[in-house]
């Protein structure tokens, strides 16, 4: 079962003239960054149906940055809505942005966790292939280490170097109230 989706503009509608509910399923971190005023924010990994209870009878409206992780999990977020009106709005938050909608945005928080470990495993790699061909050949295990972590992370959801990342004193500030 899948959801069907709807513009910006008409999700700003049936927030406007029903009080239908925005959900935000992307992480903490993406939301601080960047968010559309009153949306709720309820991950993906927490979102379930008792979450979503308390607001029965109105229309739910789910939302991620670009409209790929809602379309991706429309199954799983009509399972959570069965039984109620539920829509997903096409193109997510960077739709509402194009559409000259309101977003609050704290350009002051870091980006979000998952785009650091890109920008980290992706820097690692290329310096290993780097030093490798330049320096000792040696320097392409270094790539290697990182391409068996990416394995790692992808196999058992847990990513170690998101957790160091995690860690680092920019991150923690970021996640105080």
């Amino acid at each position: 079962m899948s959801l069907p989706t709807l513009s910006a503009a008409e999700a700003a509608r049936l927030i406007r003239e029903q009080g239908a509910l925005l959900v935000d399923v992307r992480g903490p971190d993406e939301h601080a960054r960047a968010r559309i005023p009153g949306a709720l924010n309820l991950p993906l990994d927490q979102l379930d149906e008792a979450a979503l209870a308390a607001h029965a009878g109105k229309p739910v409206l789910f939302h991620c940055r670009s409209g790929m992780r809602t379309t991706g999990t429309a199954p799983k977020l009509a399972d959570c809505t069965e039984g109620m009106q539920a829509f997903i709005v096409e193109g997510g938050l960077d739709a509402w942005q194009r559409a000259g909608l309101p977003v609050e945005k704290n350009e002051r928080r870091p980006i979000e966790v998952m785009r650091q470990v890109q920008i980290a495993a992706g820097s690692l790699a290329l310096l290993g292939v780097l030093l490798g061909a330049f320096v000792a050949p040696g320097f392409y295990a270094l790539s290697g280490f990182v391409g068996a972590g990416l394995i790692f992370a992808g196999v058992t959801g847990n990513c170690p170097m998101a957790n160091m990342l995690r860690a680092m004193p920019w991150n923690r500030v970021a996640a105080a109230p």
